[in-house]
């Protein structure tokens, strides 16, 4: 084997044309390598399409789980407490906190941190309420809940006098009610036609 050598000091003898010895060759023509500008060009501008064409359906399946995520959570904060009352056979209540030290309920918005209480936590007063849980939030939609008091669950289960109907608000106006009854059931409409 000869050592490799650029194409301009290759000899015929090396191609075995029958020239004679010493006398150099053409180089043959080497492969395209890369990409024409044309090509670049269309690949780029089919790629600029895909990617509008993905994006709002990418945007709106994010708002889908952001809300679906609240949705998760909102009913699991929900039935911990219920289950906690049955078990202990005493009454706990559910409220939004700013901390998990906080002394007062953020009555209003159920988008921040949700604590579940051992007590009634009247008028959203947490003195003397020892706090069982607190089910972080994911920091997405904003979520309304239609009282402006604590959810509260008897020894029974039930919320009687403490129903009533969350909202959630994602992106794009995507939205969905979380409605819990005088029963402590809790439930999520199908094929609702919510507004924020």
């Amino acid at each position: 084997m000869h050592p490799a050598t650029p194409c301009r000091y290759r000899h015929a003898s090396r191609y075995h044309t029958g020239a004679r010895r010493g006398l150099a060759k053409p180089c043959p023509p080497r492969h395209q390598h890369g990409l024409t500008l044309i090509e670049l060009i269309t690949a780029i501008a089919a790629l600029s399409i895909l990617v509008t064409w993905a994006i709002p359906g990418f945007q709106q399946f994010t708002a889908r789980n952001e809300v679906a995520a609240e949705v998760m959570r909102i009913t699991s904060a929900l039935a911990m407490a219920k289950s906690t009352a049955v078990t202990r056979r005493q009454v706990i209540a559910v409220c939004p906190v700013n901390t998990p030290d906080a002394d007062q309920c953020e009555k209003h918005d159920w988008s921040l941190p949700i604590a579940i209480l051992d007590g009634h936590a009247t008028a959203g007063d947490l003195s003397g309420v020892e706090i069982l849980k607190v089910v972080e939030p994911s920091g997405g939609p904003e979520i309304r809940f239609n009282r402006d008091y604590p959810i509260r669950f008897q020894s029974t289960g039930w919320s009687r006098g403490h129903n009533g109907t969350f909202t959630i608000c994602g992106r794009h106006g995507r939205a969905v009610e979380v409605i819990i009854s005088n029963m402590g059931r809790v439930r999520v409409p199908e094929d609702q036609a919510t507004e924020c």
